[in-house]
Order: structure tokens, then sequence, then C-alpha cells
């Protein structure tokens, strides 16, 4: 049964790839459309109020400028309403005002797509708070990265048209995708029992005779765009794991297609746009045999059970059931802890700090890839990179001069590919040592030993691949944390944009060279495993020995 559940998921998924995916294309072409004729009206109302006058295509320095203004722009205003937020209206549960370091790892953090909450939703923002400013940076961050994952496409697909306007796929993004798609899933959850509703905490008498205070508010729109957007923030402390964040096996599923079918359908776009379907169906098959394998990881370790609780002589029929609820069990459990690591979401319907060493390892793997689907657009390009990475090495062992999609690959490229790709595990790496160098790191540890480091391995893992999730045993709202993972969110999202759309530029003006007998084709199965191959070498050698260190030698010594 367990097995039927997770491939019926899959089978729905397969389904909706295609059609999203040229859906997809079909807003971001430029090219004229039935959707144009829905959207376009409330489109030049926009246009019309940002001043946006001319939406000529811009170079890459330009689309990666506007983006981050933008950014900037956001984050500066959200920063300002969570200092205040305690003077602001809709607060009738009288929350107070966001401190400085949380504030700051807060706004960077939804803004980046990472939606690492190191405060408790409930308790820690008002309504107004969710809405205007959670919710907020939920559609914008998506939009953004959305944006730049289809102004790449167009770089490495068309010359000399330029990677599109930012503004305009910016405003796309939300007419078009999110805020219909939004409102849709907002009201199926609704009808699933999700709250949604301004009313305060609502007292209730407990069976014991005594009064519990049970938090509401309007988590159905949340949860929505959190989903959708692949941001990932809870409404609720524990995230999807909350009873009304996330009531049932249907909501659970619905929640998993929502972050995930976005993601997926985005190879297929990419076929679109280089007028050769098969190159995006290669992408998205290596992409799900990496799934896959990782998903088998998860869920046959935790069918397993933990070796502790087996010594103990306890029946573990049901599978390693700590930190899992009761109303998914193992195989909703590990199906959702793969994608939203995979779809880098970060929302999480069981606490990975309680996942066994090698259930652990699993999403920890994905998001050091941080190439299996990935968010808005991450994922693909992030591929992408890899892509253009084997063509180079097997353009060197034949000795010829390496293409992708008829542009030659030369030095500039692969320079600018190196820093996206050495960047990721620097700022990994050095900040997990930092943290074992300092008791302002170590103090925030609730577990001993091999435990610890995957803890902090796991946040900055998090951080720099703009997931979210964590190992929550780690106490980390404090100063050390706050500052350390929002530095790591900036430099892991916005070095690779930038060096990646730099790519895109570079390509989109280079002529195309006529195929031939010996261009090396990279639409088929050869080229499939030499992805695969590549993809896997590189972040073997690059992680390998601090994963032996953490969940390796936990899954050793507890056996």
């Amino acid at each position: 049964m367990d097995i039927l559940q997770i491939c019926i998921v899959i089978f729905v998924l397969l389904l909706l790839v295609k059609p999203v995916g040229t859906y997809v294309y079909h807003i971001f072409s430029n090219e004229p459309n039935r959707t144009d004729r829905i959207f376009g009206g409330v489109e030049r109302v926009l246009y019309r109020i940002i001043g946006l006058k001319q939406r000529g295509s811009m170079n890459w320095k330009k689309y990666a400028l506007s983006m981050i203004a933008t950014n900037i722009f956001l984050v500066a205003i959200s920063y300002i309403l969570l200092r205040t937020m305690g003077a602001l209206p809709g607060n009738p549960n009288g929350i107070g005002n966001m401190e400085a370091s949380l504030s700051f790892n807060t706004v960077i953090s939804f803004m980046t797509n990472t939606n690492l909450q190191h405060y408790s939703g409930e308790s820690g923002m008002s309504y107004f708070g969710q809405m205007i400013v959670i919710t907020m940076m939920m559609f914008t961050s998506a939009a953004s990265g959305l944006a730049i994952a289809i102004a790449f496409m167009r770089g490495i697909t068309r010359r000399g048209e330029g990677l599109g306007n930012f503004f305009e796929d910016f405003i796309k993004a939300h007419v078009r995708l999110f805020v219909p798609l939004a409102l849709i899933v907002t009201l199926v959850l609704v009808g699933l029992k999700v709250p949604q509703t301004l009313e305060p905490m609502r007292a209730v008498q407990t069976l014991g005779g005594g009064v519990q205070q049970i938090p509401l508010g309007p988590v159905a729109s949340l949860e929505s765009i959190k989903h959708l957007g692949t941001n990932g923030g809870g409404f609720f402390g524990v995230n999807s794991a909350h009873p009304f964040e996330n009531p049932s096996p249907l909501t659970n599923v619905i929640e998993i297609l929502s972050m995930w079918t976005i993601s997926a359908s985005l190879p297929y776009t990419f076929g679109r746009f280089a007028r050769n379907k098969k190159q995006g169906w290669m992408i998205f098959s290596v992409m799900m045999t990496l799934f896959v394998a990782f998903l088998c990881l998860t869920y046959f370790s935790e069918k397993a059970g933990n070796p502790l609780i087996n010594q103990l002589g306890i029946n573990s029929s049901a599978g390693s059931m700590e930190g899992k609820e009761v109303r998914f069990g193992i195989a909703q459990s590990a199906l959702f802890t793969t994608v939203t690591t995979a779809a880098t979401t970060g929302s999480v319907n069981n606490m990975h700090d309680t996942l066994t060493p090698l259930g652990g390892l699993a999403p920890l793997a994905e998001m050091m890839l941080n190439v299996v689907f990935g968010g808005k657009g991450v994922g693909f390009v992030n591929m992408i990179m890899y892509a253009i990475l084997g063509v180079f090495i097997c353009g060197l062992m034949v000795g010829r001069t390496p293409e992708f999609l008829g542009r030659k690959i030369e030095a500039r490229e692969m320079k600018l590919i190196a820093v996206a790709i050495l960047m990721h595990p620097f700022i990994i790496l050095a900040p997990t040592a930092i943290s074992f160098m300092t008791h302002l790191g170590t103090d925030a540890f609730s577990n001993p030993s091999y435990h610890s480091l995957s803890q902090s391995l796991y946040e900055f893992t998090s951080s720099a691949a703009n997931n979210g999730s964590g190992f929550e045993g780690l106490a980390d709202n404090t100063v050390f944390w706050n500052v350390s993972t929002g530095l790591v969110m900036l430099l892991g999202r916005y070095i690779s944009i930038i060096a990646l759309l730099a790519v895109a530029g570079s390509l989109a003006v280079k002529q195309k060279v006529a195929e031939t007998q010996g261009t090396f084709r990279t639409d088929n199965k050869l080229f499939a495993g030499i992805l695969t191959g590549t993809v896997l070498l590189i972040g073997a050698l690059t992680f390998l020995p601090v994963l032996v260190l953490g969940p390796v030698a936990e899954f050793l010594t507890l056996n």
C-alpha cells in the first residue's frame, strides 16, 4: 500500500508536467496566445502603475540589476514592518516587534525564497506580518526566481534577442501563474478544513478542566503560495505537520503536487524554448532518476525503523514513527521529505531531526547537489550548468571544442560556471567549521557526537540551497545563527544567479554553429548518463567526506 501511494502521486505529476510546462512557455514566450485576452488588461494597468513604458529586452547585466534592486526595495520595506509590527493593525493577539537580528534573518530568508524560520509563526508573527510581509515575499521571491530561470532559457536558446524584460516577466509570473493558482489552492484547502480567518486565538476547555489557547489565522492563503512558490515557511512553528496547515492525507498530496509540479515542468518548458522537446525530457529524466534514488533511501531507511528502538524489543513494524504524524505514516512522510528538499521548498510534515541517519542523509544530499528539480528554476539552471560542464569534459576528452545547443563553450563560460560550482560548497562547509570553533555555535547543539555535525551541516546546507527546512533540534534563534545563515542565504541566492545569468548573456550573443556528424548530441540516453555521472561525481568529491563524518558515522555507530 505504501508503494502504491507513492506511485500514484508520481503518476499524477507525470500527467501534469506537459500541460503545465506548455502553459509556462506560453506565459513567457512573448508570442501572442489565448492568455493575453484573460490577463493582458490587468498587466497593462500594472505596467502603467510602475511606469513601465518600454518593455524592451535587457542584457544580462541590466536584468540582474533590475532583479536585485527590486529585491532590495522589498527587503527594506519588510524589515521596517517587522521592526514596528507591534504597533501596526491586524494584531489581535498582541505580538510585539521582532528583534533586530531575527528581523534581518527573516527578511533575507523570505526574499531569497529560503524561508528558514528561526521564529515560531503563531507566537512570533502578527496576522498583519503573516499577510503583508511573509505572504507578499512568498509571491515576489518565487516570481523573481522563475523570471531568472526563464531569462536563462532565453539566453541559451535564442541568439540576439536578449534575456527579456525583468519587470514584464515579474508581473506575468504573478498575474498569469502564482495569483490564480494560489486562489484555486486556497479555496480547495479551505474546503478541506484549513482555517482562513482573522479571529484571535480561541480559548477552549480541555478534558482535564484547564483552558487552552488555540491559535488561528489566515492559514490557507499562506499555505497555498508557500507550496506553489516553493517557499516553505509555515504559519505555525511545526509547519505542515500541524493539523491546521495539513489536516489529512489528501491535503498532504495537494501540498506535495503544489510544490513539485511547476519545478518539474520547467525542463519541458526549456524543451519548448529550445525547439527540441527531447532535450527537455532528457533533463527531466535525469532529475527524476536522482529523485527516485533519494526517495528509496529515505523510505526504506525509515521503514526499517530506529536501531535503538529495535534493540529494546519494542514493536517497530510501522517503521521509525518518531517525529512523524500517524495520519501520514512512513510513505507520505518520506515522499514529502524527499519532495520538499528536491524542490527546495523547506516545508516539512515531519521533523527531519528525528529521521534515521540515512533517512536524514537523503534530504541533505539533495540540497548539496541542488539539481533535483529545485525551486522556481534553481534546480533547472544548476542542472544546465552541469550539462555544460559535462559537454566541456567530453570535448576535452576527444579534442573537440565543446558545444551546447549549437553554441561553443569557451573559457569565459567555464570560469563563471566554476565560480557557481565552488561557491556552493564553500558557503556550506566554511560556516559549518566555524560553528564548531566557537561556543556561539556549539551552544545551539542539542545532540552530542556525530548528530551535532549533522545539525549544523543541515542548517547551512538548507540556507545555501535556499531550502529552509532544518534539523529543528538546533537552538538557532541567536545572533550568531541569525546573522551567519542570513549571509549564507544571500550568497547562495545571488552569486549563482549573477554568474549563471552572465553565462546566458555570453551564449546569447554567440553565432550558432552548424550541426555536423561530429556534433555531440545532448538529447539522448548517452548524455543523460554522462550528466548523471557528472552531478554525482562532483557532488561526491565535494561533500562525501563531511557526510561520512556526520550521518554515515552516526549510522555505523547505531548499527
